[in-house]
């Protein structure tokens, strides 16, 4: 598939689509749209960053008619954030078809939610824990629901949500069609599948296409202890307007932001822990500028869409490759270039060679930048802000007084002067330290081992329970 138009869409989600600026579908888009289409289920195999919520919101918006007053569709996402996010692209897509989406998530008053449940939406998107919540209160049934989409199943099942989603499920029609998308698929997301979907078309886009060609990406070799160091430096030389930095636990980013902002760096963390209404707020001021700098856990970062971002950095580099494909993501959006750099210390190049290897890139080695190159950058900054007055701020209340000390000193001397008072040199002080870096924990397969009768026979577990006469094998 080439173009939208060979889909034969209607009218209204033709011009929606027009108006959203989509001119060509991208690889997944092109794979599972067609196949969506014909009501088959599906499995799709894509990273955020990938055009995958039109890649099912399509279809989805497609499929719904919007004079029936029930929910038609359903989305179940991991975290509030993308939640927000695949709504608002959702009724990007049905404006003209007058098809609803409603985000439904932990965090805001249920009773708004209810009032907004009350106006009948086609579609909802909600996380797991608030779904099951309102099943329980009946605010919300679903026996009309004609296509359901589990979004980022791989990290709702390493959330532990799998209970929430079968549950979920029993309150759906059997003979829905289900879409799930995840950007891997393990043995537990296959058995998975296997319980609730019919046949399900695979759709695998290569990690060679979900890997931003426009995003460079480089790492540092350095000790645990110097990485905050080399953190600032980088911050310092290459003074982004907007970047993100990756801690590995809530409590790192809480840390991180705290020395970062004790350095004199605008920064804020977000993660799990924060109220909705804090990382509103959080949000709010680093969509405008406020905040420059954002540090975040891998789960918080999810369905954050924002542009302008234009560095990366993996303070902790991610516990698995794929998660590393998903932080990079934050950058070189809607065509633009970014920067990836991942701080390693010595013992963790293994695991890095590991996301090479899965991207089919090459991460550059950098050397840890120097404290006279970091100076070199504040330096630099300073003159761009004073250029920047000079160009566009009136100072002429400001020239008598500076024409009086002329007089007494040479102009390099007072110039030298002001842009050592804009230069926000590193102070000699003692800042408090970090606390140790959480170890990456590689998730391998336990096999079960599975013994004959005789070896069980007569024979206690560590509980003092006696062992089945012949185990059971879990069910496929």
């Amino acid at each position: 598939m080439n173009s939208f138009r060979e889909l034969s869409l209607s009218q209204p989600i033709m011009q929606a689509i027009n108006s959203m600026g989509f001119e060509e579908p991208t690889p997944i888009q092109a794979e599972t749209i067609p196949i969506a289409l014909m009501g088959r289920d599906l499995i799709g195999r894509a990273q955020t960053g990938t055009g995958k919520t039109a890649a099912y919101g399509i279809p989805l918006v497609h499929s719904c008619d919007p004079h029936l007053e029930s929910i038609q569709g359903l989305v179940i996402t991991p975290t509030r954030e993308l939640a927000i996010q695949v709504a608002e692209e959702l009724n990007r897509i049905g404006q003209y078809k007058q098809v609803k989406s409603l985000p439904i998530y932990g965090g805001q008053e249920i009773e708004r939610q209810i009032r907004a449940l009350r106006k009948r939406p086609s579609i909802i998107v909600g996380t797991p824990g608030r779904l099951l919540d309102h099943l329980r209160r009946k605010t919300i049934r679903l026996p009309q629901v004609k296509l359901m989409v589990l979004d980022e199943a791989d990290e709702m099942l390493n959330m532990g949500f799998i209970d929430d989603i079968e549950a979920i499920w029993q309150q759906m029609p059997d003979d829905r069609q289900n879409l799930l998308f995840s950007a891997t698929i393990p043995i537990h997301i296959q058995t998975l599948a296997a319980k609730f979907m019919r046949n399900p078309e695979i759709i695998h886009i290569a990690p060679r296409e979900v890997t931003v060609a426009n995003i460079e990406q480089e790492y540092i070799e350095t000790p645990e202890k110097q990485k905050l160091d080399v953190l600032c430096r980088l911050l310092d030389i290459q003074n982004p307007e907007l970047s993100m930095v990756f801690g590995r636990t809530r409590r790192r980013v809480d840390e991180l932001a705290e020395a970062l902002s004790e350095r004199g760096y605008s920064a804020e963390g977000i993660h799990g822990d924060l109220s909705q209404n804090r990382r509103d707020t959080i949000m709010k001021k680093f969509r405008s500028g406020e905040t420059e700098v954002l540090v975040a856990t891998d789960v918080a970062a999810r369905g954050l869409d924002i542009s302008g971002i234009t560095h990366i950095y993996n303070f902790d580099i991610p516990q698995d490759p794929e998660s590393y494909v998903h932080r990079i993501g934050r950058t070189g959006r809607a065509g633009e270039s970014g920067l990836a750099i991942t701080l390693v210390t010595p013992r963790e190049i293994a695991h890095l060679r590991s996301i090479e290897q899965l991207t089919r890139q090459q991460i550059k080695r950098q050397p840890i930048p120097t404290v006279k190159e970091a100076l070199a950058g504040i330096q630099h900054m300073a003159v761009e802000s004073l250029l920047r007055v000079v160009e566009k701020e009136d100072f002429s209340p400001y020239q008598n007084l500076a024409e009086s000390l002329l007089e007494e000193y040479d102009s390099v001397t007072l110039l030298s002067a002001a842009l050592k008072m804009l230069t926000k040199e590193p102070e000699n002080k003692n800042f408090k330290e970090l606390s140790e870096a959480p170890p990456i924990k590689i998730k391998k397969a336990v096999q079960p081992n599975y013994h004959s009768k005789s070896d069980w026979a007569g024979k206690k577990s560590s509980t003092g329970k006696k062992y089945p006469k012949k185990p059971k094998r879990p069910q496929a």
